[in-house]
């Protein structure tokens, strides 16, 4: 899994800084002593990874959406999910969905809806290509109300049925951090 990667990335690259790290996840590191090192410093390491240092206020709440999301969708919490996934972010991080909604439309130009989406079909594709489950188990783990659900989405979103693209393979899947508009 990509996410996974990425957080023993993230920590190897701070530790060979010198740094004190403590906890790291998805979207987030604790340094617990940055030894005189600067942010700057910081930032060109993790940017010569792929990563980049959000500093800004903002940026770390579009961070903290997307890092519950990518939670949700790829470690199959979204059928166990009490409500709406709405619900779920204004709950987990302690605002309004109106205003979560609205910062992250402005500062990343698609819907959380849509993000949820694009998520879910990735994960989908990953589950397809791995032909351990029927389509209808695949839905109900990605939290769609039916099969149909998820073909008519998966078909809006890559253009092909779920049945097509499991005959394709996994040429036509993206890392999670590849997936955008």
């Amino acid at each position: 899994m990509v996410c996974g990667r990425c957080i023993r990335v993230v920590r190897e690259e701070l530790l060979n800084l010198g740094l004190q790290v403590g906890n790291v996840q998805l979207g987030t590191a604790v340094i617990e002593t940055a030894g005189g090192i600067s942010n700057a410093d910081i930032a060109a390491v993790l940017s010569a990874s792929g990563f980049e240092l959000l500093e800004d206020r903002k940026a770390r709440l579009v961070e903290r959406i997307k890092s519950t999301i990518i939670d949700l969708v790829q470690n199959d919490r979204l059928a166990e999910l009490e409500g709406n996934i709405s619900g779920h972010l204004a709950r987990e991080l302690h605002q309004s969905y109106s205003s979560l909604s609205h910062l992250f439309s402005a500062v990343e130009g698609l819907t959380i809806e849509r993000f949820v989406i694009l998520q879910k079909i990735e994960r989908a594709k990953e589950l397809i290509v791995y032909d351990l489950q029927n389509l209808s188990e695949i839905a109900y783990r990605l939290g769609y109300s039916s099969v149909q659900h998820l073909s008519s989405q998966f078909k809006r979103v890559t253009g092909l049925t779920p049945s097509h693209f499991r005959e394709l393979g996994s040429q036509r899947r993206r890392s999670i951090d590849q997936v955008a508009r």
